[in-house]
């Protein structure tokens, strides 16, 4: 199976003044553990995760205050609509990750997560439908 097949094609983008709150916000709405940081002002694609919002939080810093591009991860390991999921899961154990941004060319075209990949993998180790197997 591939990452396309997995992948999340309607994903959380926002800018990087976004408050860590209001990051958390929209994250939580749209029932998604991370968001895509695009910068206008240069080529920079970056990622913020519920991990990056909860260390923040963690070390005593104002959410309310802390914008998003303070804590948005920027050297991103990105993946690609081809390739496997053992790829997409072998770069997610080296780089101590749990998501990745797919790109397709320079376009980001989706994000795939652990979830996404176990989401895929459990019907085939289980015997599980992939139907029951809650988003």
């Amino acid at each position: 199976m591939l990452v396309r097949d997995a992948m999340s094609t309607v994903v959380l983008t926002i800018g990087p003044a976004h408050t860590l709150r209001k990051a958390a916000q929209l994250m939580s709405a749209r029932r998604v553990g991370a968001a895509i940081v695009l910068d206008p002002d240069t080529y920079g694609l970056g990622i913020l995760t519920e991990r990056d919002v909860l260390n923040a939080i963690g070390a005593g810093l104002d959410p309310d205050r802390e914008h998003a591009h303070a804590h948005t991860t920027t050297d991103v390991v990105f993946a690609a609509p081809q390739w496997t999921l053992d790829e997409a899961a072998g770069a997610m154990l080296r780089g101590n990750f749990r998501h990745l941004i797919v790109l397709d060319g320079r376009d980001p075209v989706g994000v795939v997560s652990v979830r996404d990949i176990v989401r895929c993998w459990a019907p085939l180790k289980t015997g599980v439908p992939a139907a029951s197997v809650p988003a």
